[in-house]
């Protein structure tokens, strides 16, 4: 269902459970990990791209109590209602999922000091737990459906930012910024993720993909925190080791958001990098290496000129020669060089920072024989999703098909705007 048909099922929905029309629906996309993966944790810009698979939230006022129902859950068979008064809005735990809309409703009364029970309905066409941020896009749009029936219109910035509060400081989820201002923004966003939180937005710029869900259920929680662990080990290593420079020096930091991953340089930290542990040195290296081809991929959009390509061209051919021949299937020059990019993330992803599998990988194999340019992990990986750029639509259908004999689902997705009240 799409467009006016989700709407009116929505709308339908709503009045068969609570028996009114809402007052309005919100939306909010998911989105791709696009470039730049598990590096908004450490402080660096990462780039989202939000797609035409979205959650809807549809609210209106209730004079009683705060009842919320899932139509998803409810369609699965699970509990999906969950009941509770505005007043005290206590997390539940154990992964339930009304938790997720009191943490909202205890994120807006911390800051707004205002909060009306209501009704909502929420409707999902994203896979839960599949690497396409569902709960951010739940939180999302959740924040921007409540925050306009209580009658205080908020930024998107400020929607992004409640959506990370209530998420990682509310729900004590170890996550970064990505998902909820990706969501937030939309379209292709670069998202810096030290304060201010600036972001930049590529409206009108066109790319075709394949989201690819893996059906391998995955939790950010126990991945973060593992490799956030292995990088604090690796740099508390640097700053103990006898003669490392101290110009060196001042730019590591025992916590890698506070560290200037940015302002260092590789062919100078290098050296230091081999007295490490096995796995600090590999994720360190990760690091380095993610954020350089991730501003060689922005430059490229940016500027997609002739040398700038040739540039990219020729870092690939000394970094990973593979990943540029994997792209070799299109004959648009700013494609083969942006393919080989993603080629080269999803290759550090599995190389250097061990969230691959080999399921993956089989999924992976299939979408690049049916004529992707690039595939790479989206998301913390471990499962989850993948996703492939494709030249155009026919290649498209043809790479979902085919990932599907092995995957839970693909689909070929256009780029979409950000959180918005729905028409109905």
């Amino acid at each position: 269902m799409y467009g006016v048909k989700v709407l009116k099922y929505i709308v339908e929905k709503f009045k068969e459970v609570f028996g009114r029309q809402p007052d309005l629906i919100a939306s909010a996309p998911g989105r791709l990990d696009f470039l730049n993966t598990h590096q908004d944790y450490k402080g660096l810009p990462v780039v989202s791209v939000a797609i035409n698979k979205r959650t809807y939230i549809a609210v209106a006022d209730s004079q009683s109590t705060t009842r919320v129902i899932s139509l998803n859950l409810c369609l699965d068979g699970l509990p999906c209602m969950d009941e509770f008064s505005v007043e005290k809005p206590v997390l539940r735990g154990g992964g339930w999922f009304g938790d997720y809309i009191r943490s909202v409703v205890l994120t807006l009364k911390n800051k707004y000091r205002l909060a009306k029970d209501f009704y909502m309905l929420i409707y999902s066409e994203i896979p839960i737990a599949s690497g396409l941020a569902s709960s951010a896009a739940l939180q999302v749009a959740s924040i921007k459906a409540l925050s306009d029936l209580w009658g205080f219109k908020l930024e998107r910035g400020e929607i992004a930012e409640l959506a990370y509060i209530s998420e990682h400081d509310v729900m004590g989820i170890p996550c970064g910024r990505l998902d909820q201002y990706g969501s937030a923004f939309g379209y292709v966003s670069r998202i810096e993720t030290r304060p201010p939180y600036g972001v930049k937005t590529l409206e009108t710029y066109t790319l075709k993909f394949v989201a690819i869900n893996s059906g391998i259920r995955h939790s950010t929680g126990a991945i973060h925190p593992i490799r956030i662990n292995e990088i604090r080990r690796g740099l508390e290593q640097l700053l103990l080791q006898k003669g490392i420079p101290s110009e060196l020096k001042r730019l590591i930091s025992l916590d890698p958001y506070e560290t200037k991953w940015e302002l260092l340089n590789i062919e100078t930290i290098t050296p230091y990098l081999e007295r490490l542990e096995y796995n600090a040195k590999r994720r360190i290296l990760f690091t380095l290496k993610m954020h350089y081809s991730t501003i060689q991929a922005l430059e490229l959009m940016e500027k997609p000129n002739p040398s700038r390509i040739r540039e990219v061209e020729e870092y690939l051919t000394r970094e990973c020669s593979v990943c540029l021949e994997e792209a070799l299937k299109t004959h648009n020059p700013l494609l083969k060089a942006l393919g080989g990019l993603i080629n080269y993330q999803h290759v550090l992803l599995r190389d250097m920072y061990d969230v691959s599998t080999p399921e993956l990988e089989e999924i992976r194999r299939r979408a690049l024989e049916a004529g992707a340019i690039g595939v790479k992990i989206s998301g913390a990986g471990l499962g989850g999703a993948l996703f492939a750029i494709v030249e155009d639509e026919i290649i498209g259908e043809r790479v979902a098909r085919e990932t599907s004999r092995t995957a839970a689902g693909a689909w070929l997705v256009k780029i979409d705007e950000g959180v918005r009240i729905e028409e109905i």
